[in-house]
């Protein structure tokens, strides 16, 4: 099948970049991203690009470039849906918060009710795109409900996951290592995929481009960000022990890095991994394992976040112990919201968590971010729902501006490896602060010898003091 016109459902994180480089690389096609969220999708469509929802270098540019000529944002669902010959489903898939699997499973609610909408809407033949990170054989759910529709029309499902780090997506959507796609093996689910191949081929290299079945489509997703979130909860259980026995976790980094068997990506100790796939993925991996009664494959694979969870803790615990045991009434300044550079995704950032111990010691915490809205920070804490939001707006404090965030403070915590924290007039910072003045490099970026000699008290993550 050519296809001529794409459906996304979800403007997402996913969504919204995946959809903009495939409009720009395909301007034969017409592509619809469309979303139930009419404040996401009026930002998609403001006139000013600066102002879309998702941050990522250089996606501006790329909105900027097809939007209104082959690529458009719409809340009519049913519409888009109707038109095209090719549906995405990009939609969320949290951890389940409730019953079966609760804390472990992937909650498919937004991903059954797309089916459905898909099946009553459809009058004509449709490949279906999982695009979603979602369990194994979630295609089977559905196709179960595609196929049943009795509205006699023919319904291919493909599972084609995305490898985007964010802060470089757009980047990793022009050049990917790869493409996965998975499909049946008939001659109906073969010519599906080829019809997909045929879309990323217009700008992808075929050799990088990469078929299987369905079910392997799906599992290799998950394992690739188990293997991804193994490696830095790996780094961070050495970086405990190089404190204790005054090794250099970043000597060591560098060391293990340069065997060609290992490399050296991911190997960077830090506060802990966030964002929306690592910890959803290793836990759904979790609860198919149970699921088969894989109990010692479970264990393995949910010390990883175990590892992480410690890694955070320890860090808060630092800042504490540093603060002769008490932070109650003082001002800590938090450095970066986001769970990572160059892009405003705040899911699972470990700042978010780091605050919340310090929280519970009563802690006034001071956060900037450069690209984190107040609102965001907000409905983050309140999410935990450990505590009212009353307590969140008494003890948090949302500032635009990091010397402002840092002045009067008894520490500072660095949570987000953004570039420009390490341009700051440092000895500015610290006149400015209560004496004496700490450091905690949550990310490991800035010049401890430096700081040192300004007269910080420094601590790095793996790094005896």
């Amino acid at each position: 099948m050519k296809i001529k016109s794409i459906c996304c459902i979800g403007a997402g994180y996913v969504g919204g970049p995946t959809m903009a480089v495939i409009a720009k690389k395909c301007p034969q096609i017409k592509v619809t991203v469309v979303d139930i969220n009419e404040a996401r999708i009026a930002a998609w469509n403001d006139e000013n690009v600066d102002n879309i929802p998702v941050y990522e270098p250089g996606l501006s540019d790329v909105v900027a470039e097809a939007r209104g000529r082959n690529l458009f944002f719409s809340t009519d669902v049913d519409k888009a849906i109707h038109e095209a010959d090719m549906i995405f489903i990009s939609v969320n898939t949290p951890t389940k918060t409730y019953g079966e699997g609760k804390g472990l499973a992937a909650d498919l609610k937004w991903i059954e009710l797309c089916a459905r909408q898909i099946a009553r809407v459809s009058t004509t033949d449709k490949i279906v795109v999982e695009k979603s990170t979602l369990p194994v054989r979630t295609a089977s759910t559905i196709k179960s409900i595609l196929d049943h529709t009795g509205s006699g029309v023919n319904f291919q499902i493909l599972s084609n996951p995305e490898f985007l780090a964010e802060g470089t997506a757009v980047e990793d959507l022009m050049k990917p290592d790869r493409v996965l796609i998975g499909g049946d093996q008939t001659p109906e689910g073969l010519e599906a995929i080829q019809s997909l191949v045929d879309v990323y081929a217009e700008w992808v290299p075929k050799d990088h481009i990469l078929t299987t079945n369905v079910w392997s489509s799906e599992l290799s997703k998950l394992t690739a960000n188990a293997f991804l979130a193994q490696r830095v909860s790996s780094i961070n259980a050495l970086s405990e022990l190089c404190e204790h026995t005054e090794a250099d976790i970043n000597e060591v980094a560098r060391a293990i890095g340069s065997d060609s068997r290992i490399g050296p990506k991911f190997l960077k100790a830090s506060v802990g991994f966030g964002g929306s796939c690592f910890q959803k993925d290793i836990l759904n991996l979790v609860y198919i394992s149970r699921s088969y009664g894989l109990d010692e494959v479970a264990d393995y694979w949910e010390q990883v976040i175990k590892m992480n969870d410690h890694q955070k803790k320890r860090f808060a615990k630092k800042i504490i112990r540093s603060l002769y045991n008490t932070v109650n009434g003082k001002k800590i300044a938090l450095l970066g919201w986001a769970f990572k550079k160059d892009t405003n995704d705040t899911r699972e950032s470990a700042a978010i968590y780091v605050t919340d111990h310090l929280l519970f010691e009563h802690a006034n915490v001071a956060v900037f971010d450069p690209k984190v809205r107040e609102e965001q920070v907000f409905v983050d804490m309140d999410y935990l729902n450990t505590r009212s939001s009353e307590e969140n707006r008494k003890y948090i404090d949302v500032v635009e501006d990091p010397y402002e965030a840092c002045k009067g403070a008894h520490a500072i915590a660095i949570m987000t490896e953004w570039d420009e924290f390490k341009t700051y007039d440092w000895q500015r910072i610290y006149d400015n602060m209560l004496k004496p003045a700490h450091v905690f490099d949550g990310r490991n970026i800035l010049d401890r010898k430096k700081l040192k000699q300004i007269g910080f008290q420094v601590y790095s993550i793996g790094t005896a003091d």
